[in-house]
């Protein structure tokens, strides 16, 4: 893979191809994954909406750098757009730390619910100060662990353990209260991270352990759904307040389309994504979940009377539809 620096070679250096606007679009995944898809209906749908006086490039792949790179060449207005894990953009927005709690939906009707809502929207609005404008949110499933060596049935089971986690706090002390070490290791070095024994296992979702092939050395996986993080879009500041109003709300219509989509092919890509795994030899258990919210009850409780407290009961709030 091309370092951030060398990957902006690929990149056209003005903002017109042709006569269009230009819309950079980079992230780090395969062409096979939702999230994928969902930018290539983006591209079409704002095709669409713009009469095609709008392009949109898409870099797949990582081609132009990890997701953390990803995020810092839309600051500085490199790239127009990416994805990124609302995990990853903890550590760019303490607000988003609030997705990081363990077992805070309910369903992902919840979820979608504190998504599409106020919550949601303020989560998003707090990107402005960080150079970037928050566009939505894409499914990103339920993150549970998968391992080398044997399947987790307990939080006992992680106890010496050392998993990969993005680099989210919330996400590192969850594995340490279940006795475990927490790695931060780019989702591209973890294949080999897991084959050559530096950890034991990791933590996400399916559809991104068979687009990984992780499965090829990580042959057991427990599906205890210990944190539900949104993927987030998200678009350069810069890029966003030099289109023009018309163009604004073509980006955010398009977006909003691309965001449905999405949704629809995610629940379909994780239930084929189980069986597929199970169809290379993977061990999948589906341990009861009731130990382990037991065991992070304490570490939730930590986030009592903080801004990312306050805003996890709104959460919760809304887990009724209220």
């Amino acid at each position: 893979m091309l370092t951030a620096a060398g990957a902006l070679s690929l990149l056209p250096a003005c903002g017109q191809i042709g006569g269009q606007g230009r819309i950079t679009l980079a992230h780090t995944l395969d062409e096979n994954h939702p999230v994928h898809l969902a930018m290539v209906r983006f591209r079409e749908e704002l095709t669409r909406l713009s009469s095609n006086t709008l392009a949109v490039e898409i870099f797949p792949n990582g081609q132009l750098g990890t997701e953390r790179e990803l995020v810092e060449l839309a600051q500085i207005g490199a790239i127009s757009m990416t994805k990124v894990s609302s995990l990853s953009l903890e550590n760019f927005s303490p607000d988003m730390g609030v997705y990081s709690i363990p077992y805070l939906f309910e369903s992902a009707e919840h979820q979608y619910r504190v998504l599409d809502g106020d919550v949601g929207r303020e989560v998003l609005q707090t990107l402005d100060a960080v150079l970037l404008k928050g566009m939505g949110y894409y499914d990103a499933g339920a993150r549970s662990f998968y391992m080398t060596d044997g399947p987790v049935n307990t939080p006992d089971d992680i106890r010496g353990k050392t998993v990969r986690v993005l680099s989210s706090e919330a996400l590192v002390k969850t594995i340490e209260t279940f006795g475990g070490a927490a790695a931060p290791i780019a989702f591209g070095e973890l294949y080999a991270a897991l084959q050559q024994g530096v950890v034991d296992g990791a933590e996400n979702n399916p559809p991104s352990m068979i687009t990984a092939r992780h499965y090829e050395v990580a042959k057991f996986y427990s599906l205890d759904e210990h944190v539900s993080a949104p993927d987030v879009v998200v678009m350069s500041k810069g890029k966003w307040d030099s289109l023009s109003e018309q163009e604004q709300v073509w980006v955010q219509e398009a977006m909003d389309a691309s965001a449905v989509y999405q949704r629809e092919l995610w629940q379909k890509a994780s239930d084929d994504a189980l069986t597929e795994l199970e169809a290379n030899g993977v061990q999948i258990n589906r341990p009861d979940k009731a130990p382990f919210r037991e065991a992070v009850a304490d570490l939730r409780a930590t986030f009592n009377g903080t801004r990312v407290g306050d805003l996890a009961t709104r959460v919760e709030a809304a887990a009724g539809g209220v």
